[in-house]
């Protein structure tokens, strides 16, 4: 077991709720999100309100890469401590978000059709800023909050982190109707500057143990720590249950868009379903994650909301036999979301914060956030080839199937009757 975390003035239950720890955790989740949003939504619109193409819009290949290799970085983060008054974790969330202000706001003053050039280095920065200002959020989280607060936090987080994406694909679409695009990129950068308030005025973690000393110490000891805590086999254990939690899940969403339209839905019937059930159960998925996780503890958490994101699964497996129903489309979009975006994940985020030794919190939780994309970015690939021999509602049996390795693990991993 990672080292515990800060366990002082810890109140356990609801009173958990009301911590400026647990304020800070939500700002700061809501800044984490709103650059990739900003990226995907609102950047990608305003590509192509300016004439660009879809070659020209493939630059966007380039936008997830910084999120998946993030590791490579983070002992920087562990190491080094850019701004002394401030403190090592507090140092660098300040410089990615106010560096994020810059160039979110900055970039919108260029031109695309004149500057695609400069444009491509402006979407790249804010990418690596973006998974920066991630690795060093995820590492404050975890240090800043005790071990029994880690499931609340994690649902706090994915819960800001979605609510992000309201600024760009709502507000700043709507503005960019009267405004100039110019001053609406400038209108969602300001959206940053909570989080930066937050980060000034938010306390520095506890150092626990002693933090790496040299840059090779930061790279070799998280790598050493976690292999040496229960040894090799609960370190492949864990990796292997991380790669695995979601897999089934991710399968099954991989190409749903493709599945409901040749169901015969219409773009407009998808798009409403998911804006009147999609965001909003995955948030109500994201609260009582964190309530139910209070209660029960992570290690239960997990076997109970993986229990119910394999059976949301079946959802899809239950529309491929039924047809075209838009009310059933509906339905198995909202109960996806609230099990898997908003229980599932709040979960795994808890689990994989628990992980982390508190000594070297970027560089372990940036590689296991980076394991637990690689179903999304790799496996994922392999999808169209699956269904195109097995068929849909086959392929959502296999799906709901590859969800059991996991939960056979939990007895290994997470203990029922071990209420952690």
């Amino acid at each position: 077991m990672a080292h515990a975390g800060p366990d002082p003035k810890d109140t356990p239950g609801w009173r958990a709720y009301f911590n400026t720890r647990v304020l800070a955790v939500l700002f700061l989740g809501f800044s984490s999100g709103l650059p990739l949003y900003t990226l995907l939504y609102l950047t990608q619109a305003w590509l192509a309100k300016s004439g660009l193409g879809l070659k020209e819009l493939g630059l966007f290949a380039v936008v997830m890469f910084p999120y998946t290799f993030k590791f490579l970085w983070a002992p920087f983060m562990d190491r080094y401590t850019l701004w002394r008054a401030l403190g090592r974790r507090r140092g660098w969330m300040a410089l990615t978000q106010l560096g994020l202000f810059l160039c979110m706001g900055a970039m919108g003053m260029l031109d695309p059709r004149e500057q695609l050039a400069l444009v491509a280095v402006a979407v790249v920065a804010v990418a690596f800023l973006s998974a920066s200002q991630d690795v060093v959020i995820d590492a404050y989280r975890r240090e800043i909050l005790s071990d029994s607060e880690q499931g609340l936090g994690a649902a706090v987080i994915v819960n800001a982190y979605k609510a992000a994406s309201l600024v760009p694909s709502a507000i700043g679409l709507v503005l960019a109707d009267s405004l100039p695009w110019a001053t609406v990129f400038w209108i969602v950068a300001a959206f940053m500057l909570p989080g930066l308030a937050c980060t000034l005025l938010a306390k520095e973690p506890a150092v626990y143990g002693e933090p790496p000393r040299n840059l090779q110490q930061a790279i070799v000891l998280p790598f050493r720590e976690f292999i040496q805590r229960d040894g090799w086999r609960k370190a492949l254990l864990i990796v292997g249950f991380i790669l695995l939690y979601k897999l089934g899940d991710s399968m099954a969403t991989a190409l749903s868009t493709k599945f409901f339209l040749d169901l015969g839905f219409s773009t407009k019937q998808i798009g409403l379903a998911a804006n009147a059930t999609g965001l909003w159960a995955s948030l109500a998925g994201g609260v009582v994650g964190g309530v139910w996780m209070v209660k029960l503890g992570i290690n239960r958490a997990l076997w109970v909301f993986g229990v119910l994101q394999a059976v949301a699964i079946l959802g899809f497996a239950w529309l491929a036999k039924a047809g075209p129903d838009t009310t059933l489309l509906a339905a198995v979009f909202g109960f996806e979301a609230f099990a898997s975006l908003g229980l599932g994940s709040a979960a795994l985020v808890a689990f994989i914060s628990r992980s982390t030794d508190p000594r070297y919190t970027a560089t372990q939780y940036a590689l296991f956030s980076s394991l637990a994309a690689v179903p999304r970015t790799f496996i994922n690939a392999s999808v169209g080839f699956v269904v195109s021999q097995t068929g849909w509602f086959n392929f959502f049996i296999l799906c709901f199937v590859l969800a059991a390795p996991a939960m056979m693990m939990l007895p290994k991993i997470a203990p029922w009757n071990s209420r952690k």
